[in-house]
């Protein structure tokens, strides 16, 4: 029997501790991988973002409340969350935006005022129908109203195209079909307003016929009907060239609408066919390395361009939602997949609270306005590029949600 011998104990602690302090460390650290990897990425996301943004409000650069389309397009993407856990406080936090910009008699405040005919103002009300379903208070009905008052009053062209807006007359931009049509169709299928589908599917085809290039396919950003801005081309009254996100607005608008379109409705083929062309188009410029996409979608080798997590985001979602729903063919399921794992790979970083960032989104762009925007690929390539940017955000959520939807389950290799 060994005798006992204090020092010798102590010196066999001293050794055991530091080994037990390294495993315990190990295993944390496996512990937290683990963890991070069996969290869905939207979760993550939102997660993420609700703590960069106390209040919804937030979201927008200027920390400022607005009734701005960035949060309608986040708070949905929450809201499909709150949907899929039932966590109140997802519910809260969309409700908080509504309350802070809608006043007690149900008047929209800030900077919506329905005679500037803005048509991206529209897309926050998508909300709204939940909030008032599930408070019954009637603010929200109210402000409901509003958005479909400015519809049945917004300018058009002579054809029946919304104006995008009353500042940028005459015009019809991709951006804009998303910001009306699943609104408009919503608030068709749910007040019993079956006229509005037909003009829905005049907003959608309209601006396809208005923008569509039969060489490659692709859309152009906008349309000027009286070709009187320096951007439009005055034969064809297009802009100039190809930009990512505005087709991907233009593509979620397609399968978004699906969501609310009656499927008895003779139109709604037309939609399907609509977005199969596009994707297809949209398929032959995907990045074969990364499986994303450019900034300025065909001038792929072209010195500035750069790949773009928007419009790369906006293309997955439509994607997989395509083939989850039936409107695409399984094939886009396999490029879904590689664009969003070359989106985890490239695009996606952790910061140094372990909050998730999406990088490389283009910060705006447009055309016309003062400084005039003239739809030039310098112009495009040289907009603000930012982290976090909602717009590229919320699409990020909606994808993860469709991906978990249909059973793909990815970590970042990178």
């Amino acid at each position: 029997m060994t005798p006992y011998n204090p020092k010798s104990v102590r010196k066999q602690i001293a050794v055991s501790i530091p080994i037990f302090v390294v495993v315990l460390a190990l295993t944390l650290t496996f512990c937290r991988t683990s963890e991070k990897e069996q969290t869905s990425w939207h979760m993550q996301m939102v997660e993420s973002e609700m703590k960069r943004n106390p209040e919804a409000w937030m979201f927008d650069f200027e920390k400022k409340p607005k009734w701005n389309y960035t949060h309608g397009l986040m708070l949905m993407a929450i809201r499909k969350v709150w949907e899929q856990t039932g966590e109140q406080k997802y519910f809260d936090y969309i409700k908080g935006y509504y309350d802070t910009m809608i006043d007690s008699d149900g008047k929209i405040m800030f900077n919506y005022n329905l005679p500037n005919y803005n048509i991206d103002h529209i897309k926050p009300g998508i909300n709204l129908f939940d909030l008032y379903e599930h408070t019954k208070d009637k603010r929200y009905l109210t402000a409901l109203e509003t958005l479909r008052e400015q519809l049945e009053s917004h300018p058009r062209i002579p054809e029946g195209g919304f104006w995008h807006k009353k500042v940028y007359p005459h015009q019809l931009w991709l951006d804009g079909v998303y910001m009306n049509t699943p609104f408009y169709t919503r608030y068709g299928k749910i007040f019993n307003q079956p006229e509005n589908f037909d003009d829905v599917l005049l907003q959608v085809t309209l601006v396809e016929q208005k923008t569509r290039d039969e060489a490659t396919g692709l859309l152009y950003h906008a349309y000027d009907d009286s070709r009187e801005q320096a951007w439009s081309d005055p034969e064809t009254g297009h802009s100039p060239h190809f930009w990512g996100r505005a087709m991907g607005w233009y593509a979620m608008a397609l399968v978004d609408v699906l969501d609310y379109f009656p499927t008895d409705h003779a139109g709604r083929n037309q939609i399907v066919e609509i977005l199969n062309r596009l994707m297809e188009a949209i398929s032959n410029y995907q990045d074969a390395e990364t499986g994303l996409w450019y900034q300025v979608v065909d001038q792929m080798d072209r010195e500035g361009n750069y790949l773009e997590a928007s419009a790369s985001c906006m293309f997955a979602y439509t994607m997989i939602k395509g083939v989850n729903n039936q409107y695409l063919n399984d094939s886009y399921a396999e490029k879904a997949q590689k664009a969003f794992q070359g989106i985890l790979d490239h695009l996606i970083s952790y910061d140094g609270e372990g909050n998730i960032n999406l990088n490389q989104v283009c910060g705006v762009a447009g055309l016309g306005g003062n400084p005039y925007r003239d739809g030039s690929y310098e112009y495009y390539i040289n907009e603000i590029i930012r982290s976090n940017d909602p717009k590229g955000v919320g699409p990020f959520i909606l994808l993860s949600m469709e991906m978990d939807k249909a059973g793909i389950n990815l970590t970042k290799q990178k």
